[in-house]
C-alpha cells in the first residue's frame, strides 16, 4: 500500500485597509461573487463579506488568492461541517 503524504500549507490572512486581502493556505474556492467569497483554507472554512469583491489573483497550486474591494467580515467554520446533513453553510454558521 502506497503511502500518501498530505502537504500541509501555511495559512495565511494578510489584510490591508479591509480594501484588499492576500490569503494562503488555501485548498479550494467553494463560490464568489460581488458581496462574498468562500474559500476552503487549511484551517476551515473562510468566508470573506463585503462589496465590490474582486478574485484577483487565484493560484490553487501554491495555495493563494487576493481578493479586493470592500471587506466588511471575515468568518470561519470547521472543515467537516461543510456540506454534511442537507443543511446550507450559513444556516449551520448563524446556530
Amino acid at each position: 500500500m502506497e503511502d500518501k503524504l498530505q502537504v500541509q500549507r501555511n495559512h495565511k490572512v494578510n489584510l490591508n485597509a479591509r480594501s484588499s486581502a492576500t490569503i494562503t493556505g488555501v485548498k479550494d474556492v467553494l463560490s464568489f461573487d460581488a458581496g462574498e467569497v468562500l474559500l476552503e483554507t487549511e484551517m476551515g472554512i473562510l468566508m470573506l463579506r463585503g462589496n465590490e469583491l474582486h478574485v484577483n489573483r487565484l493560484t490553487l497550486e501554491k495555495g493563494e488568492v487576493d481578493i479586493d474591494g470592500k471587506i466588511d467580515s471575515l468568518t470561519y467554520s470547521d472543515n467537516n461541517t461543510y456540506g454534511k446533513s442537507g443543511e446550507s453553510f450559513i444556516s449551520k454558521l448563524f446556530k
